[in-house]
């Protein structure tokens, strides 16, 4: 298996996370040309007070966030927008991913959890190959991929603005 899944908070067992992480994370690194049984990555389904600490300690902003990601290697593309390098370890990194936030997002934004928690690890499987959103360029392709990515998924465009009950 691709991803090896640590649950610390038992909602993510009742949830499925461990086959949601692994089609997830196997059908994005597909997309990129990599061969998903040469990588490992390690998701941890926590809670809010675990991801707020892991915020906190590595990347100084105590509070809660959705998912956070530990690449094992520095891919990043050199030019804005750029093509990130290819993984040479067979570690890519470690997710943590947190139950609450991940709920109220949800529920926020009107879609089923197990389609937002798909976003969101594609999102995290792209930070551990090098992808990221600081940059302009770099945003747009990071979410041009994960469109397509998601679209593989069978899930709909999570930028795409909905005005109206029929998306028009």
């Amino acid at each position: 298996m691709l991803t090896d899944t640590v649950i610390e908070d038992p909602r993510w067992q009742a949830f499925n996370l461990e086959p949601l992480a692994d089609q997830a994370a196997t059908v994005t690194l597909r997309h990129l040309d990599l061969d998903p049984e040469a990588h490992e990555i390690v998701l941890m389904g926590c809670d809010d007070a675990r991801i707020t600490t892991l915020n906190g300690d590595f990347r100084d902003k105590p509070r809660a966030t959705n998912v956070l990601s530990w690449p094992f290697e520095d891919l990043s593309a050199e030019t804005p927008g750029g093509k990130p390098l290819e993984p040479e370890a067979e570690e890519l990194g470690d997710i943590a991913i947190a139950y609450e936030t991940c709920q109220r997002e949800a529920a926020e934004q009107g879609k089923p959890m197990a389609d937002h928690v798909i976003h969101l690890i594609v999102h995290g499987v792209l930070h551990l190959l090098g992808y990221d959103h600081i940059r302009d360029e770099d945003a747009t392709l990071m979410e041009q991929l994960e469109v397509e990515i998601l679209g593989k998924l069978g899930l709909p465009d999570p930028y795409k603005e909905d005005t109206g009950p029929n998306g028009l």
